[in-house]
C-alpha cells in the first residue's frame, strides 16, 4: 500500500525518503480503515528530521522571545478557528464524543496551554532568573540547544498530541526545535494540526525546520533515535514497556527522558466517608472509571473499600451499574487485546470478576466495563501483579480493614500520578487520613481529597507527575505552565560575566517587569534598586 499523506520534514511537506510501508487509521466504532494511507518512516527520515532540528537549534535558541511566544498564539488561535474540522477528524479517529469531550473540554485545553507558554515566555517566568551580587553569580533556565523528541499518545488527540500538546509547547517555549512523533491511532488529526503549526511558524518568523513531524516508524527505529547523543530530551507518554525501551538507550547516550508510564491511580474510601454517602460515592466511581471508555492515565485503577455494610453497600451499588453498563468503542485493536491480557492476569493473580471481563459485543473494538475484587490479604500477598495497570473501563476493589491494613496498602503501592482519600464531612475519618495519607503522599505526584482522580486543570500548581514507574522522574510535570517547561531547559549560571554580554533577564536593568531573585529577595527591580 504506497502512502498518500507526506511528512512534515526539514522545514516542507514532502513525500518519505524510504518508507517502510504504509498505513491507514481505523474507525474503533467499525474496525474498519479510514481515510488516506500514512508512511511508516526508515531510518533516513529519521536522520533527516534530527540533522535539520540540528542544523536550526542554534538560531532558534537565540530567537527573541517576542517571536516565540507569536508563534504559540497564533497556533493556538488557528486551532480555534479550525475547531469544527479538528473535532470531525479525531472523533472519527478515536470514537471520543465530539461533545463535550473533545469541543469543549480538550480543544480548549489544548489552545490555552499554547497561550500559557506563550505568556510563560513574554514574561519569562519559566527561566526563573536569579542573581547574587556578592559573588557575581547568576543563573537562570536557557534552552537546551539541541533537538527535543515527542512521542504522543494515543488516548489525547489534543492536549498531549506530540505536534500540539503540552510536551511540545514546552519545548518550543524553551526555544528547542522539536521533532514529533504522532500516534497512529489518530494521523490525520496530527496532520491537520500540523498544517496549522507550519503556517503559524512561518508568519511568525521562526526558522522552517523548529517544527517536524513523522507519522510512524519501527520500534527499534525509535530506540536508535532515542539513544542519539544530538538529542537534548525526549517527551513521551505512552506503555510502561515502550518508554522503558527508549528509556534504556537514551540513558547510554545520555539524553534526558521525561517519560509517563502507567499509574492505578488508587482511591481510598474511609469509613466515615462510605456511611456518609456510600451510593453517591459508588456513582461517581462509575462515571470515573467509565469516562472515555477508561481509556486515562488517571482512571481509577484500584479502590480501597473500607469494611462494614457501608462498604457492602458501595460494592454491591458499583457492581450493579458495572454489570448494566454498555461497552463503549476502544482506541483500536490493540487496546483491545492489551485490556483483555490485562484482566486475565489479574484474575490469575487472584481477582474474581464482579462484572464485566470480556471482550464487548457489537461492532468494533470494545470491552464490558469491568468491575474486579479481591481482600486486602491477597492484594498484600501478590501486591506487583494485582497492581498492574488495565487501561480501560476496568477497576480492582480492595476490601480493606483496620486502620493497620489501610495503612499496609497504601504502603505496598508504587509510584503513582495520583491517590485519593475520600473523608467524612464531619471529621471522624481525619485520624485514619493522618495514618493512611503519609505513606502515599511520597508515591504520588498529586494527593486527592473527595474527588476522583480523572481530569487533570491546567495549573501552574499541578503536578501530572510522580515517582517511578508512574513517570521516570518525579521531580517534573507534564502539565502546567511555567513548570513543565523546566523539562526542556538547561541551568545555565554566569560567573563574573560583563552585563552587557549576559541574557536579557540576568542584567542588571530589568527588561521586564520580570520577577528574578535578587540577593534571596523576588523582586521586578533592577539590580540595586530596593522596592
Amino acid at each position: 500500500m504506497p502512502a498518500d499523506a507526506k511528512l512534515l520534514l526539514g522545514g516542507r511537506w514532502c513525500a518519505s525518503l524510504d518508507a517502510a510501508g504504509a498505513f491507514r487509521a481505523e474507525d474503533p466504532t467499525r474496525a474498519e480503515p479510514i481515510g488516506p494511507a500514512f508512511p511508516i518512516s526508515g531510518a533516513a527520515d529519521l536522520e533527516a528530521a534530527l540533522a535539520a532540528a540540528s542544523s536550526v537549534a542554534v538560531e532558534l535558541a537565540a530567537t527573541p522571545p517576542a517571536r516565540i511566544a507569536d508563534f504559540l498564539e497564533r497556533y493556538a488561535t488557528a486551532i480555534e478557528e479550525e475547531t469544527d474540522t479538528l473535532v470531525a477528524l479525531a472523533a472519527e479517529e478515536t470514537a471520543l464524543p465530539a461533545e463535550p469531550r473533545l469541543r469543549s473540554v480538550e480543544l480548549p485545553r489544548t489552545s490555552g496551554q499554547l497561550r500559557q507558554a506563550a505568556r510563560a515566555v513574554r514574561d519569562y517566568a519559566w527561566t526563573e532568573p536569579v542573581i547574587d551580587t556578592a559573588t557575581g553569580l547568576r543563573a537562570h533556565r536557557a534552552p537546551l540547544v539541541k533537538p527535543v523528541l515527542v512521542f504522543g499518545p494515543n488516548n489525547f488527540p489534543f492536549a498531549f498530541n506530540a505536534i500540539a500538546g503540552s510536551d511540545f509547547a514546552s519545548a518550543i517555549a524553551a526555544r528547542n526545535p522539536v521533532i514529533a512523533k504522532a500516534h497512529p491511532s489518530h494521523p490525520a488529526t496530527s496532520r491537520r494540526l500540523a498544517e496549522l503549526a507550519h503556517k503559524a511558524l512561518h508568519d511568525a518568523g521562526l526558522p522552517a525546520a523548529s517544527v517536524q513531524m513523522l507519522y510512524h516508524f519501527d520500534n527499534a527505529l525509535g530506540v536508535a533515535l532515542a539513544g542519539d547523543a544530538r538529542l537534548g530530551a525526549i517527551g513521551f507518554t505512552g506503555s510502561r514497556a515502550g518508554g522503558l525501551a527508549l528509556k534504556v538507550a537514551a540513558d547510554v547516550a545520555g539524553v534526558p527522558m521525561y517519560a509517563e508510564l502507567s499509574s492505578v491511580n488508587p482511591v481510598f474510601l474511609l469509613p466515615g466517608a462510605l456511611a456518609e454517602r456510600a451510593e453517591s460515592l459508588a456513582q461517581e466511581f462509575f462515571a470515573s472509571c467509565t469516562m472515555g471508555s477508561g481509556q486515562f492515565c488517571t482512571n481509577p485503577g484500584i479502590v480501597v473499600v473500607a469494611q462494614g455494610e457501608a462498604g457492602d453497600t458501595f460494592v454491591a451499588t458499583a457492581t450493579k451499574q458495572f454489570a448494566s453498563a454498555t461497552p463503549r468503542p476502544l482506541f483500536s485493536r490493540g487496546v483491545q487485546e492489551n485490556l483483555a491480557r490485562a484482566v486475565r492476569d489479574l484474575v490469575d493473580a487472584g481477582a474474581g470478576v464482579l462484572a464485566g471481563g470480556s471482550k464487548g459485543d457489537g461492532q468494533g473494538y470494545r470491552f464490558e466495563p469491568t468491575l474486579l475484587h479481591v481482600d486486602a490479604a491477597t492484594f498484600l500477598a501478590h501486591r506487583e501483579a494485582l497492581q498492574a495497570e488495565a487501561f480501560g473501563p476496568v477497576s480492582l476493589l480492595v476490601s480493606g480493614g483496620d486502620e493497620t491494613t489501610m495503612v499496609a496498602i497504601a504502603e505496598a503501592f508504587e509510584g503513582n500520578l495520583t491517590a485519593t482519600l475520600y473523608r467524612a464531612a464531619d471529621g471522624s475519618d481525619d485520624a485514619l487520613w493522618q495514618a493512611v495519607a503519609p505513606p502515599l503522599r511520597k508515591r504520588v505526584g498529586r494527593l486527592i481529597a473527595n474527588r476522583m482522580p480523572t481530569g487533570v486543570a491546567v495549573s501552574p500548581a499541578m503536578n501530572h507527575g510522580g515517582p517511578y514507574p508512574a513517570t521516570g522522574h518525579p521531580g517534573f510535570t507534564a502539565v502546567g505552565m511555567p513548570t513543565a517547561i523546566h523539562r526542556f531547559a538547561a541551568l545555565h549560571s554566569y560567573d563574573n560575566v560583563p552585563d552587557a554580554l549576559l541574557p536579557p533577564e540576568l542584567r542588571d536593568r530589568n527588561p521586564g517587569p520580570v520577577q528574578r531573585r535578587i540577593d534571596g529577595r523576588w523582586t521586578d527591580a533592577d539590580v540595586g534598586v530596593s522596592r
